[in-house]
């Protein structure tokens, strides 16, 4: 298991924020640890700056992708 704070975790577009391209970018690197699992904080829209009151299930955060 492998968990990823996405906020920091990978910058794709040099906005200075982690996404979700930057996770699949980083997945062969990943692997090379034996991970064979991902566990990620909170990729859901949100009015909080944690994440963790999602208020959509269906909305990725757009910071995120």
């Amino acid at each position: 298991m492998y968990e990823i704070f996405v906020r920091s975790f990978y910058d794709s577009n040099g906005d200075g924020i982690g996404d979700l391209k930057g996770i699949t970018l980083k997945l062969d690197y990943i692997q090379s640890l034996g991970a064979r699992a991902l566990w990620l904080t909170p990729i859901f829209a949100s009015p909080s700056y944690h994440g963790y009151d999602i208020s959509d299930y269906y909305k990725i955060n757009p910071e995120f992708g």
